[in-house]
């Protein structure tokens, strides 16, 4: 007697859940602003924080091989004093862009610029994980409502 390993597609077919991973340009990429510098990119971030001085976000920058900006995505919202950016959901949203490098960003609503600890490991995390994808994480900003702070420009990459 022969018994049958699968079971028959039609079974399954109620209790499955379709994943859908997607990414839509609406731009042309000559269109796209380009990052050369750490002021290109708190230009493209400060607009798009719900809020710098109330609560603190995280959020990233995906970039073509041409530095040219494909998106932004916000990682997390946090309360006064912290964040959660979860390595996975950061690469996941680079994979699914097909982004070649990102740029990490987050605020400080307190105001202070000084990167902390955590904010240094957390980069380091991100970029070893980065490094097994081949997605270079160019830079990390802290944005207040008045300036930023580049871990790239201060060689803490």
């Amino acid at each position: 007697m022969q018994t049958n390993l699968f079971t028959p597609r039609d079974q399954f077919n109620s209790t499955l859940c379709e994943i859908e991973i997607s990414y839509k340009p609406k731009y042309k990429a000559s269109e796209l602003p380009k990052v050369v510098t750490s002021a290109d990119a708190y230009g493209c971030l400060k607009d798009v924080f719900p809020s710098l001085d109330y609560r603190e976000y995280f959020y990233i920058l995906c970039l073509n091989r041409n530095n040219k900006v494909l998106g932004y995505c916000q990682i997390s919202a946090g309360g006064l004093c912290g964040t959660i950016a979860d390595v996975r959901m950061i690469m996941q949203t680079a994979l699914k862009s097909s982004s070649t490098s990102i740029i990490l960003a987050h605020n400080h609503p307190s105001g202070n610029l000084t990167p902390s600890e955590a904010d240094k490991d957390l980069t380091k995390k991100i970029k070893e994980g980065g490094k097994v994808l081949d997605i270079a994480v160019l830079d990390h900003l802290i944005l207040t409502s008045e300036s930023y702070f580049s871990l790239a420009d201060e060689g803490l990459m």
